[in-house]
Order: C-alpha cells, then structure tokens, then sequence
C-alpha cells in the first residue's frame, strides 16, 4: 500500500475544480433533508457522490462518512476512515458567497476522537481555489488549478501572533449569557468577518489571526456544526498551525464522540483567546 493518505488528498484536490465548475446550476434545493435535518441542495448531494465514488476507490480507505448520508459506508480492508462534509457553506450558493469542502481522515472506526486523525484539509471556492492541508504537525497552503494540480504557496503555515478578525455565528439574541460576555470582549478588540461558511470564515482567521466561534445557544445548546465532519478536522487545521480549539471545556481533539452527526459548539482560534473563552466559561 502506497502513502495512502497522500492519496486522499490529491482526490480532494484533483475533484475541487469539477466541484467548483458543478455548482452552476444545482443551486435549487433537493428533495431530500441530511441526517441533520437540513435541507439539502442539489449540490450538496452531487458532491457528496462524486467524492464518495472517489474516496472509497483508494485501496487503503476502510470507511467513508459523510454529513450528508445516515451512516458509515464499508469501503473495503483499508486502515483509514475519511470525513466529509462535501460542500460546507451551501446555503450561500444563492447569494453566491464562499463555501468549501472539509475533510478529516482518522486512522480508527469512525466516530473517533479528533486525536485519532493523521491528517485534514479542506478546500475554499473563493475568488481563487485553495486547499489547506494539516499532516504531521505541518499546514501547507496550495492554489488549486483549473487541472486540479497543487501549486504551493505557504509552507509551515501558522496563525499571525496578532489576532486581527472574530465571527461568531448564532442569532445574538439566541446566545448565553457567558458567550455573550466573552464576544462583548472580543467584538470590542478585533474586526468582524462572518460569511456565514464555516470554512472561509476560519480561513480569515488562519490568515490575519482572531477567533471563530458558532456557540452554544440558548435554543440549541449541543451547538450547530458537526464533530466529525467539521469540528475535528477544522481544530486539527488550528492546532498544527499553532491555535487552538474548544468546546467551551476542552479542546475538540479531546472529546469523546457520542455518535456520527453528533453536534457541538466549535471555538477555534489564537492560544490565549481560546484559554480567555474557556476562562470566561469556567
């Protein structure tokens, strides 16, 4: 078996510009709604597939997941599990923001521990496509080409000391008391930027340096965004680039998953602002 991993993200790589390019028109809604409970798009369901068919064609893949299917697929013998959300953000397909795909590749049965990943990535439909990469402890930033090739364009890429940007997502009235006093801080420290994807939104955060949270709420206290889809690989991203993540008590990595689509609050960003959020939560 070849470097196995390496081989889950040229497929990511190599699909992004068909993805991209099939957005076009599958903008309407599907028929159906995820395991989540949420409306699908017609998107979300030809991504979902096309990455389906091409991740579990790698001999070394055992198990792929996906937020928009109920349950694990058996993909063979192989040792690693992969994660996906096929198409994070795709509300904004019609208002024609960004949004991306996300994925964790675990080296256990999923659902797994954030710790249990040997790498993540994700990839932004921005003005320009780019492809995020965490492996051993190193983030490596790519432009995608229209061919689907990587070109490189950051090495040991790591989050700027001086935090510059916050989003938070959540309707403000639907917060708790303790984030909102945490976010009283922080909207009083740093610049607004929240696109309302989760990917890009953390992709300004990994550029200027700042926080990203969607919280708990009062309405939904177990959070928004899923564990295993989208916290684990984003908190991964995070920490190999010297940040951090939260729940509100511990880091992601270190939480025990509950089940496949279980939900959580995710906080991702500088060291000292995530210790300041957990301190404020204590």
């Amino acid at each position: 078996m070849g470097d196995t991993v390496a081989e889950i993200i040229d497929v990511v790589a190599s699909s992004a510009p068909e993805i991209r390019g099939g957005l076009t028109g599958r903008r309407r809604k599907a028929d159906e709604q995820n395991p989540s409970g949420e409306t699908q798009m017609a998107a979300d369901v030809w991504a979902d597939e096309l990455l389906e068919e091409r991740l579990t064609a790698i001999d070394g893949v055992g198990q792929f997941a996906s937020e928009e299917r109920e349950g694990v697929i058996d993909a063979g013998e192989g040792n690693y599990a992969v994660a996906v959300d096929p198409l994070d953000g795709s509300s904004n397909l019609k208002s024609n923001n960004s949004m991306g795909t996300v994925l964790g590749i675990y080296d256990a049965e999923l659902p797994a521990k954030g710790t249990e990943q040997v790498a993540a990535t994700y990839v932004l439909y921005g003005p320009i496509t780019t492809m995020v990469v965490a492996r051993d402890d190193e983030v490596t930033e790519f432009v995608i080409e229209n061919d689907g090739t990587q070109r490189t364009v950051t090495e040991d890429l790591t989050l700027p000391d001086e935090p510059v940007v916050y989003g938070f997502g959540g309707r403000v009235p639907d917060w708790t008391d303790r984030f909102a006093d945490y976010a009283s801080e922080i909207e009083a420290e740093l610049k607004l930027r929240y696109g309302g994807a989760m990917i890009g939104d953390v992709n300004q955060v990994l550029t200027y340096g700042g926080v990203f949270g969607y919280p708990e709420l009062e309405s939904r206290p177990e959070g928004k965004l899923r564990l295993q889809f989208e916290a684990n690989p984003m908190a991964y991203i995070l920490d190999a680039a010297g940040g951090a993540s939260s729940n509100g008590t511990q880091s992601i990595l270190e939480a025990e998953p509950a089940g496949l689509h279980e939900r959580t609050p995710l906080y991702l960003g500088n060291e000292a602002l995530i210790e300041r959020l957990e301190s404020t939560f204590a």
